[in-house]
């Protein structure tokens, strides 16, 4: 209601599998009717309506048409009035071209229907009784045909920072007390300089609010948190300023909005751009709460800017753009099957799966299954024409299996995949995986492949489109047990998009956008000498050759990391057509070296290596928990991730749907146990990798409901939280340890012991690690002869400061290291001369 007291509607079942709501309102102005089915908003959830009194009786319009639609599909909108009065309603559409309206009456309700034909603007005004109602002229702002949706969130707008620095937020729990007395769950993070942060901070009403911040059950060190807000730093969407390319713009190039909300209070910043083609949406933060934000649309024509800040229209919101410059030239292909269900496999019975999987050599090709147990078995491979394998093997048991396909002891791309033995999964768009060479890269004139995996997706409609410079020539190869072949060809280089749909819906990582090459020519006779592929140390450089023999060009080397990262790899001219290049890694696990002669890969580019001797198999993880299926907003839904027997590596959580999560981690015996709670009811996509790949199973989507009464409104916007864990190696059954993580970066040292050494006199020196978390102190002393110091001792003064003493013998220069944790202290190792 425009007031805060709110209304409670009346819901009446007519017993035809409709309902009737109804309210009495008891003022004027914009109402929002919430509503939910079990927990979930509905579709279109929260409708909002605009009540008016005129001559003693209210008179409301409502509907999606009097905000806007498609250009050539039919809109309506709803007036109601006393009953009998249905007559004293006139209405008006005014637009780019004459538009015609159907009115029906019955009762107090008039529903209009109207097709706009062309883009643009259309002012709607509605009379009863001769007076122009409340909100009369609507607009309603109308796109070209077709409703592709673009978005991004500007989260750091509602971040609050807390006068505490924290090395490690994983295992961090956090909860807000407001003014009222009321808990609700927050999210924290980590700001740039380090200082915790709470996101997604929108508080409604002012007074003072306390954040507790938890580490296993206890108050981290100044916990609880005093936050005060004023009335001026509610958020007030009315006060975000907002300019720049408001009204039009051009195709494929960058358009920029400058978004500036340092006077708007605590909210999230919300761009939605909706129209005819997909636009590219990225955004940077420019000064105190001021944002630069880029948009570029594919294609001319007429799309709708939506800005929220804090769920509310900024003023002015939604822009209708005008897109004007000249079309991509972007030519589209598809390719459609209906996919049945899979028969169900009984324990016992032999398993078949044919691939194809281009650039492998047979010898290096290597294939297990692993059963719900954890028991691990190798697959039969049958090399076939073509680069075609055929797998067998032969389940002993009922569940979930992992099927893990490697070629020289890696992941093959889209490995691992599971598969049911028994009763099928549930399934859905999110469990159809596609991997292989032709969603990474490609060649003009060659056909390119990969394969898509449909069995635990279940029956349905599988479509794919390839779209880019030029028409694609599209093969789909039928193959048994759910797997499915593609191989595409074009004739012009460029950027590709291939769009894989499940029932009409992304899967993820939809659209795979791949970057098609001109024809490699001479970079194919470039060849690579003594990499190598194992036996590899963190912090370790590791070099190798490259001969042109003959080719001529730019090289150019990047290493792709397990986190996710890309780094420049140093090449140098060794000789005439040889190339040196020089490469550290800093993480252990699988990387991949991009080789590119003026922008074409090499042959057998990628280069995959492995980092470490336990490097992360995701083969060997696996989820489980209620949290992946359902759980409640405003609670913890709980999961664990068994990292048992999968080595050591960055394990990665992200989670998307319509609210974000508060998330937290804590270490168990065999894994890792995460706990998210979400503010908002519905489908929430969670995306488990280890090593930057999925593991199988993953994503998993979980149905979250509220309960009666709670629950925020879902963002307009899908919302992600993430969160990475850098795991240690555990075996099955193995107990976990007590970890520390402290920071050596904030630890203070201090005495005149640092700046010299005596021989035969006693020194001294402070360490102070009350900033620094917990973790152990470590201290070492060495002679220039290489021999311990004999005389070296720590003694703890109070909680957190301790006097390190010494006594040197030699003479010459000394080395002192200081260590917490892992790690250097700043200065460390300190070198002491003694004269």
């Amino acid at each position: 209601m425009p007031t805060a007291q709110g209304l409670a509607p009346e819901i009446k079942d007519c017993d035809d599998g409709s309902i009737i709501v109804q309210y009495k309102p008891s003022k004027s102005g914009t109402h929002e009717v919430q509503m939910s089915y079990e927990g979930s908003a509905t579709e279109g959830s929260p409708f909002s309506c605009v009540v008016d009194e005129i001559g003693g009786a209210y008179v409301t319009a409502f509907g999606a048409g009097l905000v806007g639609g498609m250009s050539g599909q039919t809109q309506s909108f709803t007036i109601t009035a006393k009953k009998g009065t249905l007559g004293d309603i006139n209405i008006n559409i005014d637009g780019p071209t004459k538009t015609d309206y159907k009115r029906q009456d019955s009762g107090d309700r008039c529903d209009v229907k109207f097709m706009p034909m062309t883009p643009g603007a259309y002012n709607i005004d509605i009379k009863y009784k001769g007076k122009v109602i409340k909100g009369s002229p609507f607009v309603s702002k109308v796109s070209g045909e077709g409703r592709k949706r673009s978005q991004i969130s500007l989260g750091n707008a509602s971040e609050y920072a807390l006068n505490v620095m924290e090395p490690d937020i994983v295992d961090l729990v956090g909860s807000i007390k407001g003014p009222k007395g009321n808990f609700e769950p927050c999210i924290l993070k980590k700001s740039k300089d380090g200082h915790l942060c709470i996101s997604s901070f929108s508080p409604k009403v002012a007074g003072d609010y306390k954040v507790q911040v938890y580490r296993d059950e206890k108050n981290i060190k100044g916990s609880p948190f005093p936050v005060t807000v004023h009335d001026n730093e509610l958020a007030h969407a009315s006060k975000v300023k907002i300019s720049g390319a408001l009204e039009k713009a051009i195709a494929n190039e960058s358009n920029v909005l400058n978004i500036d909300v340092s006077e708007a209070g605590y909210g999230g910043i919300t761009v939605v751009i909706e129209g005819p083609h997909r636009s590219e949406v990225d955004y940077e933060e420019i000064g105190n709460r001021a944002f630069k934000c880029t948009y570029s649309p594919h294609e001319p024509g007429i799309y709708i800017l939506n800005v929220r800040f804090a769920d509310e229209h900024i003023k002015g919101s939604p822009f209708l753009l005008n897109v004007g410059g000249e079309p991509s030239g972007r030519l589209r292909e598809t390719i459609e099957k209906e996919m049945v269900q899979a028969e169900p496999v009984k324990k016992g019975t032999k398993c078949e799966f044919l691939l194809k999987i281009p650039g492998t050599n047979p010898f290096d090709m290597e294939a297990s299954v692993t059963d719900p147990s954890g028991t691990t078995e190798l697959c039969e491979i049958m090399d076939e024409d073509d680069f075609h394998y055929r797998l067998n093997f032969t389940p002993h048991k009922e569940g979930l299996h992992t099927l893990s396909i490697k070629h020289k002891a890696l992941h093959i791309s889209g490995s691992p995949f599971q598969y049911s033995v028994g009763q099928l999964s549930s399934g859905g768009y999110h469990k159809v995986q596609v991997g292989g060479p032709g969603v990474e890269k490609g060649e003009v004139k060659k056909e390119n492949h990969f394969n898509i995996y449909t069995r635990e997706a279940g029956a349905g409609h599988l479509s794919c489109a390839i779209e880019g410079p030029s028409t694609p020539k599209m093969f789909l190869e039928q193959r048994p047990n759910g797997f499915l072949g593609l191989s595409y060809k074009v004739e012009k280089p460029g950027m590709y998009g291939i769009h894989v749909k499940f029932n009409d819906e992304h899967i993820p990582n939809s659209p795979f956008m791949v970057n098609i090459a001109p024809d490699s020519g001479l970079a194919r006779t470039v060849t690579v000498h003594a990499l190598k592929d194992r036996g590899l140390a963190v912090d370790k450089a590791s070099t190798f050759t490259v001969s042109y023999n003959g080719a001529k060009g730019r090289l150019h080397a990047y290493l792709r990391t397990p986190s996710g990262g890309h780094e420049d790899c140093f090449v140098q001219e060794m000789d005439d057509g040889i190339y040196a290049i020089r490469y550290i890694p800093k993480e252990n696990g699988v990387h991949y070296i991009d080789i590119k002669l003026d922008d074409h890969h090499i042959p057998d580019s990628p280069f995959a290596v492995m980092v470490g001797s336990a490097a992360a198999d995701p083969a060997m993880v696996c989820a489980n928990g209620e949290g992946l299926e359902h759980g409640k907003t405003g609670a913890k839904n709980k999961f664990t991730v068994r990292t048992a027997g999968a080595g050591s590596g960055f394990l990665a959580l992200t989670i998307d749907g319509p609210s974000k999560v508060a998330l937290s981690c804590k270490e168990v015996d065999d894994g890792y146990e995460f706990s998210y709670t979400p503010f908002s009811p519905g489908k929430y996509l969670i995306s488990i990798k280890y090593g930057n790949i999925n593991i199988a199973g993953s994503p998993y989507v979980s149905e979250i409901t509220a309960p009666p009464g709670s629950g925020r409104k879902p963002s307009p916007v899908n919302e992600q939280s993430t969160m990475v864990v850098e795991t240690v190696e555990k075996q099955p059954g193995q107990k976990s340890l007590a970890r520390f993580k402290g920071d050596a970066g904030r630890v203070v040292v201090r005495g005149p012991g640092l700046k010299k050494a005596v021989p035969g006199r006693l020194q001294s020196f402070t360490v102070d690690v009350k900033d620094a978390g917990a973790a152990m102190l470590m201290v070492g002393m060495i002679s220039p002869s290489g021999i311990a110091e004999p005389e070296l001792l720590v003694k703890k003064n109070t909680k957190t400061e301790f006097t390190v003493s010494f006594k040197v013998q030699e003479v010459g220069d000394h080395t002192l290291v200081v260590k917490y944790g892992d790690e250097d202290i700043p200065g460390s190792p300190f070198i002491l001369h003694a004269g």
